[in-house]
């Protein structure tokens, strides 16, 4: 396994301080994980920062999760301090948004029903680097309001947003942590595309990626790319996976960099299957 992913880049620094920042303006929080990685794409930082705060939690990408344990997940997490509700969206076909929106609109209407002065809620978006913020504020206001893409680090500063009912949303850059306890919570944002490929290489990450498939889901690995078995060996697997999709150089050399690649792009995409990386 890959050891060390020495990362952490300054900008990470200044988001938390602009979290921070802004907390105090903010009647509730909406943080948002990968549903294929629910606990590594969960930032510890976050919980410090905003202890106090009413939560909602929101397992994004859920079409390319396993769909039972998205559920199994909404129920663990729903247990947690501070959490107000947990739903899983898919933020390309926009499924639950309504749901979303009814839940925020239950919270101003407590708020409100509380205080003398009345005014819309004011709701902060944070969570992990590519995990769908954008995507997911583009949905709430019903225009693209907040840049997207398929690299970390995207959204480059916070943004105040007013949504098509009158609330005010707080879009903040993504944020990840210094230091990685675990090795595989690395390597699990990493897979998800959440820390840039470069960092780690897309030869090292697909090969991770290869072995990960191998044991917890090598019908899908086997089928995907038509293998006519799954080794134990996951170097075996990338070899084969290579051989099947014609990536030889001259010499009769394997070409690891795009066959890591293609497994990388294909596992995010959602190409190989619905794929939950972390069991509830």
């Amino acid at each position: 396994m890959i050891d060390n992913i020495n990362w952490y880049p300054g900008h990470m620094k200044k988001t938390r301080e602009l979290i921070q920042e802004n907390l105090k303006a903010v009647d509730m929080v909406i943080e948002i994980i990968d549903s294929r990685i629910p606990v590594s794409s969960r930032n510890p930082i976050i919980d410090e920062i905003i202890s106090g705060k009413p939560r909602i939690i929101v397992l994004g990408k859920a079409d390319l999760a396993d769909e039972a344990e998205t559920k199994a997940w909404c129920d663990r997490l729903g247990k947690g301090e501070g959490v107000k509700r947990v739903m899983a969206l898919n933020l390309q076909s926009g499924e639950n948004i309504k749901k979303l929106l009814k839940a925020l609109e239950a919270e101003q209407d407590k708020r409100n029903a509380e205080r003398s002065v009345k005014r819309p809620l004011r709701i902060m978006i944070v969570g992990v680097p590519n995990v769908g913020k954008s995507s997911l504020i583009n949905r709430l206001t019903g225009k693209k309001s907040a840049q997207t893409g398929d690299r970390p680090g995207v959204t480059k500063g916070k943004q105040w947003l007013t949504l098509s009912n009158g609330m005010q949303l707080l879009d903040t850059p993504g944020i990840l942590w210094p230091k990685f306890e675990d090795p595989q919570v690395g390597l699990d944002l990493a897979f998800c595309g959440s820390i840039k490929d470069d960092i780690l290489g897309v030869q090292d990450l697909g090969f991770e990626l290869i072995k990960v498939l191998g044991e917890r889901y090598p019908e899908l690995l086997k089928e995907r790319y038509k293998l006519d078995e799954v080794s134990d060996e996951a170097i075996a697997n990338m070899d084969n996976i290579a051989l099947k999709r014609g990536f030889i150089m001259s010499g009769k050399r394997i070409d690891y960099e795009r066959t890591g690649r293609t497994v990388l792009d294909e596992f995010r995409g959602g190409k190989i299957g619905r794929i939950t990386l972390e069991k509830a």
